[in-house]
């Protein structure tokens, strides 16, 4: 009986020390390295506007009133932008689903601005990868800049501003592109203009 028992306590030893510095240890010990040196981004980068949280600069927002700068498409089920389900569309270049469906945005841009002739950036009609994608190039901000500054009855050159100064460059000066957080860029905008009831 001895000799079946012995080889089981080491595995039985080592399974709980494991499970205690992985399963316990570990984790407390980066959550609070994260929260002592990233507060902000350990909580969730969240956003506050008003003394209340209104988002998160991480997660887009799918903004619908002309009002306001619009986000990326969202591909994510069963909601836009749900963090739960982060997934693009799967969709490749030759489906004709997504042909459709960038020409529907397409159109849904063209119907919300007639009066806009400008190129429609890429980003306003296809979705990230990820669904969630909280940013816009700059292109597709100033596209969106017309139909703001005559929804707010504001001068188009101020909504342009705005866009310039929440423009976020490159990472590490050279990856990737300059870019703005909508949200934070609506909020600039609601703080400049407050938006006219409907």
């Amino acid at each position: 009986m001895t000799s079946s028992i012995s080889p089981l306590r080491p595995a039985l030893v080592l399974f709980a020390a494991l499970t205690l510095v992985c399963g316990v240890v570990y984790p407390l010990a980066v959550s609070g390295i994260g929260a002592a040196v990233f507060p902000a981004q350990a909580a969730g980068s969240i956003v506050e506007a008003g003394g209340r949280a209104v988002g998160s600069s991480l997660i887009g927002q799918a903004f619908s009133s002309p009002q306001y700068f619009w986000s990326r498409p969202s591909a994510t089920g069963p909601m836009p932008n749900n963090g739960a389900g982060s997934s693009g569309s799967n969709l490749g270049p030759n489906n004709p689903a997504l042909a459709d469906a960038v020409k529907a945005r397409i159109e849904a841009l063209k119907a919300a601005d007639p009066a806009n002739s400008a190129p429609v950036p890429v980003d306003l009609v296809t979705a990230s990868g990820s669904g969630l994608d909280p940013e816009i190039s700059v292109a597709a901000a100033r596209y969106q800049a017309g139909r703001i500054a005559a929804a707010r009855h504001m001068p188009a050159e101020q909504v342009l501003a705005l866009v310039d100064g929440q423009q976020l460059k490159q990472y590490f000066g050279f990856f990737g592109e300059p870019r703005v957080n909508v949200l934070a860029l609506n909020l600039a905008l609601d703080q400049a203009r407050p938006a006219p009831k409907q």
